[in-house]
């Protein structure tokens, strides 16, 4: 059973790591109020404060693990609300350079594709069979307020929508509400030091169109990526299945070469492309949707792991601890993987005479270890020259050992099987250190 650690606990922000984040409270407080400023619809429908929501979105197999280990069973949900299940290596088909396909293979791994609405609608629903879980939508939270002594958040002064501005005591805060910027106000309102941050400029652009999938649409995959020629183009694609027999496709391109937002301008971007799977798949499909654009700048990594102190009862999670470039579809499993973090350490803590001493440092602690991989696929932005930031200094070194891991791969259906682990944030890169995997990675290096 659970051990109660306090009265209340908020949540800032029904996103995927918010609701993921209340599930994780719902064991341990005797209540938890999950603040939004959207109107949280009734259906599996984008809304204003997830801009990202009309766009291709990628459950990980680490995420979906994470959340099976959050909401036992959570794959039937999936399927049942209409998710497509994927083969990984071999239901989607991968297109990179000099290999246009990477070889098809099952794996063994699994993984679903949908929307962004129906995985955050199927996940509300879990959290929502918790009698605990209060819900505030349509409210905006103004400001975390610190206890007398300052050292702790200790209320949460928020406004409903055309209300006068209340506050809530709280034990403990998730600030899930994106870009972290409560969490930043409170630190400065103590006087205590902003976190450093870590930019990868790639001012990265596209658009996302629907289509009905069409009679005679190619049986031989489900869903496509092709990863650019990089550094000579950024012009890369994605198409996956989505719930109600249609397609999601994505044009992309970095450095001011953004698809354009009209169906005839959309077409000839894709024709563009090194390869012409997503261009002969769509050509002749029904676009059911007005085509959806959106430009990123850049991915951000804020280093709390850095600071010497942090307030008591406070914790960010997901986007605001870090926002990675969204093509490479990762930052809702890393948010889910973030939660599992939480739960492990509230369970200790909960054994403990004050459960929230350290439990911030813990997690800070923690982080970058769940971060290593998704950060480092961040990082492979520094291939285009306009990229703004530190390039790692042995960035070179890692692409060449990325050149020769992928040819080693192509033959070796464990190696590709290793990657796809290592790239589904199911296992760590410390893998790649295998000394005779090394070897044999090498020795394809100087074949070329």
């Amino acid at each position: 059973m659970p051990v109660s650690l306090g009265k209340t606990a908020v949540v800032i922000g029904a996103g995927v790591g918010g609701l993921c984040a209340a599930r994780v409270l719902a064991d341990h407080f005797e209540q938890v109020i999950v603040f939004e400023r959207d109107a949280l619809p009734r259906q599996a429908e984008p809304r204003p404060g997830t801009p990202q929501a009309r766009h291709t979105h990628t459950l990980l197999v680490g995420g979906l693990r994470a959340l099976e280990e959050l909401f036992p069973g959570f794959e039937g949900d999936l399927a049942d609300a209409g998710a497509i299940p994927l083969r990984v290596g071999i239901d989607l088909i991968m297109e990179r350079p000099g290999y246009d396909p990477f070889p098809q293979r099952d794996l063994g791994l699994l993984s679903y594709a949908m929307s962004r609405p129906l995985l955050e609608m199927t996940i509300r629903q879990r959290v929502k069979r918790y009698p605990n879980v209060l819900w505030r939508d349509n409210c905006r939270v103004v400001s975390l307020e610190a206890t007398s002594h300052g050292a702790a958040v200790g209320a949460v002064e928020f406004v409903m929508a055309g209300g006068a501005p209340e506050s809530v005591s709280a034990d403990f805060v998730i600030d899930a509400s994106g870009r972290g910027v409560l969490t930043r106000a409170f630190l400065r309102s103590l006087g205590r030091e902003s976190p450093e941050e870590t930019t990868i400029g790639i001012d990265i652009g596209y658009s996302t169109a629907i289509f009905s999938i069409p009679d005679g649409a190619p049986t031989w995959f489900k869903g496509a990526f092709m990863i650019p020629n990089a550094p000579e183009t950024s012009r890369g694609m994605s198409l996956l299945p989505l719930e109600g027999n249609r397609w999601i496709v994505g044009l992309g391109g970095a450095h001011g070469d953004h698809p354009p937002g009209d169906p005839d301008g959309f077409l000839a971007f894709a024709r563009s492309l090194r390869t012409a799977t997503v261009f002969d798949a769509i050509r002749n499909a029904e676009l059911v949707a007005p085509i959806a654009r959106y430009v990123f700048p850049g991915s951000v990594r804020v280093h709390f792991e850095r600071l010497a102190d942090f307030p008591s009862g406070l914790l960010p999670l997901g986007d605001a601890i870090c926002r990675f470039n969204p093509v490479y579809g990762q930052g809702m499993s890393v948010a889910a993987q973030e939660a599992n973090l939480l739960r492990r350490l509230l369970e200790k803590a909960a054994l403990q005479s004050d459960p929230f001493a350290g439990l911030a440092s813990a997690y800070f602690a923690a982080v970058p270890d769940l971060l290593a991989v998704p950060w480092s696929t961040a990082t492979m932005d520094f291939v285009y020259p306009q990229t703004m930031g530190t390039r790692p200094p042995d960035f070179a070194r890692t692409l060449q050992f990325g050149a020769g891991l992928f040819k080693l791969a192509a033959r070796d259906a464990d190696v590709h099987k290793l990657i796809a682990e290592v790239g589904g944030l199911v296992r760590s890169r410390s893998v790649y250190l295998d000394p005779a995997l090394r070897q044999r990675v090498m020795a394809e290096i100087t074949q070329d």
